[in-house]
């Protein structure tokens, strides 16, 4: 028998990989957590807590926000100009503007996306 999930929450998880990125700014951690939390600003989720990590030299930045609504997260590569951005939110922040918000500012073309609703 399946579970009710009528009442349940409902969320939506987007991933998406942005190419084409400027690799200084794919390296730039400090660049990266500003915009990621733009980004949350602009989905109306909460940030509770982040941490970001430069892998140094040429590297790329891990990061992740944790949200009163889930999580945001991204991945950098820029040997390839890649980000991965994983985006889970619930209620009424909106994951999918804060994937839009973060191809607009990195300056990316989105060529992977994945939206799943989840909860319900």
């Amino acid at each position: 028998m399946a579970a009710d999930t009528s009442s349940g929450p409902r969320s939506t998880h987007v991933l998406a990989d942005l190419w084409g990125i400027e690799p200084a700014v794919l390296r730039d951690a400090g660049r990266i957590e500003s915009l990621l939390r733009e980004a949350a600003d602009a989905a109306r989720a909460r940030v509770l807590a982040a941490h970001f990590h430069h892998f140094g030299g040429e590297g790329g930045v891990t990061g992740v926000l944790l949200l009163a609504e889930s999580h945001l997260s991204i991945h950098t590569w820029p040997e390839v100009g890649l980000a991965a951005v994983d985006a889970f939110m619930c209620g009424e922040a909106r994951a999918e503007v804060a994937v839009e918000w973060l191809r607009a500012s990195l300056g990316g073309e989105l060529r992977t996306h994945t939206v799943v609703r989840r909860g319900g």
